[in-house]
């Protein structure tokens, strides 16, 4: 079953801080381990991710180094304290939404 863009979309952020708080990655990577680890349902385009990697670089998220890699430069993120600190945060929202979508859901069973 497909999932609503909205709903992806929402959590994107905290997705990726994930992935990153576990070790630095390269673009691809990401796209394609977001990918295998939800099973296919998170099917992140280029045109999504990178924006995205943009504006938390600039929020002082990630940071962005380069490295050679078979003759190639590639980028690589690497999330900061303040990634952590928003990830920790997103983790919380998200279990808080999560609680009430399930309450709400249970209602008259």
């Amino acid at each position: 079953m497909a999932v609503e863009k909205s709903l992806v979309s929402g959590s994107m952020t905290m997705l990726i801080l994930k992935l990153l708080s576990e070790k630095d990655m390269y673009g691809y990577e990401m796209i394609d381990t977001l990918r295998q680890k939800s099973q296919n349902v998170f099917e992140l385009k280029a045109g999504t991710l990178y924006p995205l990697l943009h504006g938390l670089e600039d929020k002082g998220m990630l940071r962005v180094y380069e490295k050679e890699y078979a003759g190639k430069t590639r980028k690589y993120y690497s999330i900061t304290q303040s990634g952590m600190n928003m990830l920790d945060r997103k983790k919380e929202e998200w279990t808080e939404y999560q609680d009430a979508v399930a309450r709400v859901l249970a209602m008259g069973v």
